[in-house]
């Protein structure tokens, strides 16, 4: 993917980059993972918890700034998706504001996907009440 993507918080914009690859999901906006290395030093710290995927392997956390837990990365993806090593996804809902190509993002619904909507993606998406069966 070649577009720009930035993310702000805490009032300061802690990643600019073209450097980003977009995953896919069934029922899912994209989810950009971005490199460890596009984010202002010091802002990525750990967090606690973990996950399983069922398809990338275990994520775990990290604060973004005050954004406790606001962002995950595969430490050792399964295969297939190794191209999130050294890659981090935030959820754009706990930013201040995050941008694709320019245009500001509109978070996923729901507390647990980590979704970015723009104009140019159609949903229905997983997330809102009642969305969870699909």
């Amino acid at each position: 993917m070649n577009q720009r993507v930035t993310v702000d918080v805490d009032g300061q914009r802690v990643v600019d980059t073209s450097d980003v690859v977009r995953v896919l999901e069934t029922s899912h906006p994209p989810v950009y993972y971005l490199p460890r290395s596009a984010f202002a030093p010091g802002v990525l710290q750990p967090a606690r918890g973990q996950s399983f995927c069922e398809f990338k392997g275990e994520a775990h956390y990290l604060s973004v700034g005050s954004a406790v837990g606001a962002a995950w990365f595969y430490p050792v993806p399964t295969p297939g998706y190794e191209q999130l090593a050294d890659r981090v996804a935030v959820y754009p809902g706990a930013m201040e504001r995050c941008t694709v190509g320019g245009e500001t993002v509109t978070a996923q619904e729901g507390d647990f996907y980590g979704g970015w909507i723009t104009s140019w993606v159609v949903g229905p998406f997983k997330g809102a009440p009642g969305t969870w069966g699909w």
